[in-house]
């Protein structure tokens, strides 16, 4: 065993090595332990407080009947959802920015929300369709905006400001739509639009769960799989194509895999604002490494959405304040912070 900094090559017997970065390491380790104990804390608060010794019990089946019901069946499925989809927006955030090579480069920026919300809006507004329905339609809009963005972007291949200026210009398109189609609908369309483009986890359920569960166990592995020609573009693709790395065939997978998991995310509760473009900064000022930390920020997103969700239940009560609304509060401070900081160091 080699030791470099804080790096180590692990050597197996049969000559395999893998080089870890142990500083990243911990810190996945110490986001996934602030996930699952702010997830145990979660499921434990509402209208009926159960301790979280409790909790664990019940999940290990020696729960009451009436905790086993409180527990499996209406709040372990929201924790889940809101384990997946910020780890989701985490991942998809760190792919767009390690592709743009701008930490303005998140699917918040880039309008890939909007598009998802203007397929929900068209559902529901036009159709007047059913939850199941609003969530294809969500889904269907996040994809065509991603393809639209990656279109419009393209020219001898996909550079990042181009990406992000595209980006914006898109989502300031699809924002005017969005705010169309709420001018024309009904009043009851109105509100249930409003709820929806909020983003909450209120009344989650299984449903929602297995869908984002199948999407990120193909999406993830396929995505890490990639991550060593993903770090080398980071270098410029002319460095890339020297080194072997086939630059526009990775960055579209990893584009696709993105649109997905972003749209995949809106779609199972709503626009979840500043989760996907503050998770990856976060988790690079914590493992102080310069590559795409795709796990870290994927830990980080899964911690912060579950965090903000109880941060909103313990200060207001159960279901009383979506938990987009906290992420964009947070989210929107962080962002201003961003700007300024990268004005300062003369990168805007």
């Amino acid at each position: 065993m080699s030791t470099t900094r804080s790096n180590r090559a692990l050597r197996t017997p049969g000559g395999l090595s893998v080089r870890v970065d142990v500083r990243a390491f911990v810190v996945v380790v110490l986001l996934l332990l602030v996930a699952l104990t702010a997830s145990v804390v979660l499921i434990g608060t509402g209208d009926f407080p159960i301790p979280p010794a409790d909790v664990l019990r019940t999940l290990a089946g020696d729960g009451t009947p009436g905790q086993e019901l409180v527990v499996n069946d209406l709040r372990l499925p929201r924790v889940l959802v809101g384990l997946l989809v910020g780890a989701s927006l985490g991942l998809g955030g760190a792919l767009f920015q390690s592709i743009s090579r701008n930490p303005l480069g998140s699917p918040d920026v880039l309008g890939l929300g909007q598009g998802a919300t203007a397929g929900a809006l068209v559902v529901i507004v036009l159709m007047s369709g059913t939850a199941a329905q609003v969530t294809v339609g969500a889904l269907v809009g996040g994809l065509v905006t991603g393809l639209a963005i990656y279109l419009l972007a393209w020219k001898q291949g996909v550079h990042g400001y181009r990406l992000v200026l595209v980006g914006i210009g898109v989502s300031a398109v699809v924002t005017a739509v969005n705010g169309y189609l709420l001018t024309v609908s009904d009043i009851v369309e109105a509100s249930r639009a409003v709820v929806w483009m909020t983003g909450s986890l209120s009344g989650r359920d299984w449903t929602q769960v297995w869908p984002l569960l199948v999407l990120c166990a193909v999406l993830v592995p396929l995505v890490l799989a990639h991550a060593r020609g993903l770090r080398m573009m980071e270098m410029g693709d002319d460095v890339s194509h020297a080194l072997g790395v086939r630059v526009e065939r990775v960055r579209l997978v990893l584009m696709v895999a993105a649109v997905l998991l972003t749209a995949a995310a809106t779609a199972a509760c709503g626009p979840v604002s500043f989760v996907a473009l503050t998770s990856p900064q976060l988790a690079r000022r914590l493992t102080r490494s310069p590559g795409p930390n795709l796990l870290p920020s994927l830990c980080m997103g899964a911690a912060l959405l579950v965090t903000a969700d109880w941060v909103s239940q313990w200060t207001f009560g159960a279901d009383q304040l979506p938990v987009g609304v906290v992420t964009g509060v947070l989210g929107g401070v962080y962002l201003l912070w961003l700007l300024v900081t990268e004005r300062r160091a003369g990168r805007i």
